[in-house]
């Protein structure tokens, strides 16, 4: 993806238009159309920083023109416009759908309810902060105001906005939330395929580290078996310590020699590792004359040397900027730093009247990259609507407590809004707050199951993210997720390419695929992950007494698989849960397919699997496309890729895994298979083939996961497997409750005698509903019969 595809065109077609003096309306879709009111009567075609694309194919509307009215109708919009300057007296929409009995009017300036899209930083929030608005509402529309954004004259020419003009969009798209965010995507840009080393686990800490200190860190995270792709170096990389005449050392691009001696080698060894880099900037200060490069970077730009004249930072002037790159960041990509995470900048002004530095250089890093045909990667912090472009986001330094936990998958999701997609967070939280380690754990289980995977603390001795730091029972849970997210980024590439696609994100509230469901509303901190997986993190400290913490969570009607357990749950209505240190709520749909890499202890690579594990659900047919490339390069956009289709169909019984199609020369010749269907019963009778041949293959069942899985060694990608059940009930669809009720009874820190007495009514009889009258007789905690009523229900 470049910045603009070829496709895209800021110029809307003619037949879209209609135009008056100082007015104009482009019908971009029948769901989408842009208002114009210009004082002067000039308008606006060239691209924006929030819109790149106006060129829709032509939608269908029709258009009433009086004397002294003009409407423009579609099938979900009537416009009426009685001329003159935009007023709520002139210009009113009616979207017509029936979500509420007055709420299907917007009147021109009048405020309007979304559900919330993103915000720019998170910096020392304690807990929650207003979201500024999204695209989505439950109103069935919203508006874009890009009357105040800068013009892109072209990519590298950025101009102030001619004043008195009104440029909004108006979004009608009701309830169907994924076709308002393709439509946004199509106006806005596409969001650039990650490179696939991203979707691993990121280490970052702001730590004075020396070369030795780091790879000794590096050591023991491989003897440890914990998977790291992404290598974060903080500020203290650079020279820190400047004099004092020079200013602040926040600023810097020389490396400090007395901690690095040796850049080159230093990073080499990192790749070495399988490590990829990325280095803190905070670029306000421009370049000083204590740096290496600034006598070669002065003498570019014209400055005095002789008089040691600082080098100002101007992001605006494309000499700065040529130099700025040339000189700052291009010697250090080819020592082998792999991307920048620009920190700090000059807050909001810049000499372009309404140009934000940070959303200058998110603009200019990504196009920088594009120009060396790279993909296209920050890590920055959002810069307004149109900042997808320029993944990835950095949320800030967030204060250390549940409350700023709590807040982060609701944050997260909700950004889909507004199709911000990746964001990144300061997993466990940067500085403040007190040592809790469930909450750090529960911070690192949400880590593993949002967008970035990235640990972070602050320089404090005593608030590290390594797990050998917590207690060993702790510790070791720790490490469990932190290789299975390297286990699922076969998974996560594939959905990496959807959003890429313009398909739907990583992350979306329950609201996207169940819009007319009021409790889908009523979940904030739960949300899909990928197409085939929901998600509900732990955000409640366990209970005392039961040794569990409570979830209450949403469930779509149907049935619905533990992913962990493979235990079936009932949907149509919201169910209270309860779980130990060791896991969290992750649900598979029915017929889910989720294709994992294979955990090779002592490896740390985020390749293309020679080893693959795919787990399947049972309950409905379903299919799932693998993708793949090479990870890094845009040869994808000549289709250097490849897509292996998987194919559940239930009704038969049968599993096939298609013969990978598209550019196989990016994945391996042949693949070990390990299938696992979860959530099933023990069987006795499969048939595998390959290519029309069966194969010979032993089966083993897991009682604890309810799974039954087999391997197929050296399969060839040019070939077909297909797997036939042939017992007939297959899916495990009853809980063994009393010894659900045994574990959660045993494990419970209340007295003995109430747990006899809790056990004789559960084993006295096979009536669940008898068990709960007597149950409900007893003077029980709510926390205690809610956690047995869901080993009942």
């Amino acid at each position: 993806m470049k910045m603009r595809k070829k496709e895209d065109d800021p110029k809307a077609m003619k037949k879209a238009i209609i135009k008056g003096k100082n007015y104009r309306f482009t019908v971009l879709t029948e769901k989408l159309i842009r208002l114009e009111y210009s004082e002067h009567g000039t308008f606006e075609d060239r691209a924006t920083q929030t819109v790149i694309n106006r060129k829709f194919p032509l939608p269908k509307f029709e258009v009433v023109e009086r004397q002294d009215q003009l409407e423009i109708i579609t099938d979900h919009f009537h416009l009426y416009y009685t001329y003159g300057p935009f007023s709520k007296h002139s210009l009113w929409i009616d979207v017509k759908n029936n979500y509420s009995h007055y709420r299907n009017r917007w009147y021109y300036g009048e405020p309007f309810e979304t559900l919330k899209g993103t915000a720019r930083t998170l910096d020392q929030v304690d807990g929650a902060l207003p979201l500024e608005e999204g695209i989505q509402s439950k109103n069935g529309f919203s508006i874009i105001d890009d009357s105040k954004s800068c013009i892109l004259a072209n990519e590298e020419t950025i101009l102030p906005r001619e004043p008195g003009q009104v440029d909004l969009y108006f979004f009608a798209h009701g309830r169907d939330y994924l076709a308002g965010l393709r439509d946004f995507y199509t106006l806005t840009g596409t969001t650039p395929l990650l490179p696939r080393f991203t979707l691993g686990n990121w280490w970052s800490r702001y730590w004075k580290y020396d070369e030795e200190s780091y790879k000794n860190l590096i050591r023991r995270f491989q003897k440890e078996d914990i998977p790291f792709s992404v290598s974060v170096i903080d500020m203290d990389w650079h020279l820190v310590d400047i004099p004092e005449k020079y200013g602040s050392g926040w600023t810097g691009y020389t490396w400090n020699k007395e901690l690095f001696p040796d850049p080159d080698r230093f990073l080499q060894w990192l790749h070495n590792q399988g490590m990829h880099v990325t280095l803190n900037v905070h670029p306000a200060d421009g370049v000083r004359p204590h740096e290496e490069m600034y006598e070669r970077m002065a003498k570019a730009l014209g400055v005095d040397v002789e008089k040691e004249h600082p080098i100002p930072f101007d992001i605006t002037d494309k000499k700065f900027r040529d130099a700025y790159f040339k000189f700052l960041h291009h010697p250090e990509e080819k020592r082998g730093v792999d991307f920048w995470w620009i920190d700090w900048q000059q807050g909001t002004t810049s000499k372009i009247p309404g140009a934000d530095p940070l959303w200058l250089l998110n603009h200019f890093h990504s196009l920088d990259f594009q120009k060396r045909r790279k993909r296209p990667l920050i890590l920055s912090r959002y810069a307004g609507v149109g900042s997808h472009r320029f993944p990835i986001g950095f949320s800030g330094d967030t204060v250390i407590s549940w409350d700023s936990y709590r807040f982060q998958p609701y944050f997260t999701a909700t950004a889909s809004n507004i199709g911000y997609t990746w964001w990144s967070h300061d997993i466990g939280g940067h500085f403040e707050g007190e040592k809790d380690d469930e909450l750090a754990l529960r911070w690192l289980q949400f880590g593993v199951f949002s967008p970035i995977m990235r640990l972070h603390s602050s320089s404090s001795p005593f608030n590290g993210k390594e797990p050998w730091r917590y207690p060993e029972h702790i510790s070791n849970i720790m490490k469990k997720y932190l290789r299975l997210r390297h286990q699922f980024v076969p998974y996560l590439y594939t959905m990496n390419w959807r959003t890429h696609r313009n398909e739907h994100p990583l992350m979306m509230p329950m609201y996207y695929l169940y819009p007319m469901e009021n409790e889908a509303y009523e979940v904030p901190n739960q949300y899909f992950f990928g197409s085939e997986l929901i998600v509900a993190p732990v955000t409640e400290k366990i209970d005392r007494d039961l040794q569990l913490a409570p979830v209450t969570l949403w469930l779509p009607e149907g049935n619905w698989i533990d992913f962990f357990t493979g235990r079936m749950y009932k949907g149509g209505g919201k169910l209270k849960l309860f779980r130990g240190l060791e896991q969290i709520p992750i649900f598979a749909k029915e017929g889910a397919i989720v294709p994992l890499a294979k955990h090779q202890p002592g490896k740390n690579t985020i390749e293309n699997p020679t080893e693959l594990e795919i787990i399947v659900f049972p309950g409905k047919s379903n299919t799932f496309s693998l993708y793949e490339d090479d990870g890094m390069s845009l040869e994808y956009e000549t289709g250097h890729f490849v897509e292996t289709k998987m194919e559940w169909n239930w009704e038969e019984k049968t599993f096939t895994i298609d013969s990978a199609e598209g550019d196989r020369s990016v994945i391996p010749e042949k693949r070990n298979i390990w299938i696992h269907f979860r959530g099933v019963q023990d069987w006795k009778h499969v048939k595998v083939q390959v290519d029309g041949k069966t194969i010979p293959v032993k089966g083993q069942y897991d009682t604890e996961t309810n799974t039954y899985t087999f391997i197929v060694e050296n399969w060839n990608v040019k070939t077909k497997l297909a797997v036939q059940i042939v017992d007939e009930n297959i899916m495990k669809t009853e809980h063994d409750y009393k010894e659900g009720i045994f574990q959660l009874l045993n494990r419970a820190q209340i007295s003995f005698p109430l747990k006899d007495r809790i056990y004789k009514i559960v084993n006295e009889t096979d009536d669940k509903w008898k068990i709960i009258r007597q149950l409900r007789t007893m003077d029980l905690s709510e926390m205690l019969f809610d956690a047995i009523l869901e080993e009942l229900v």
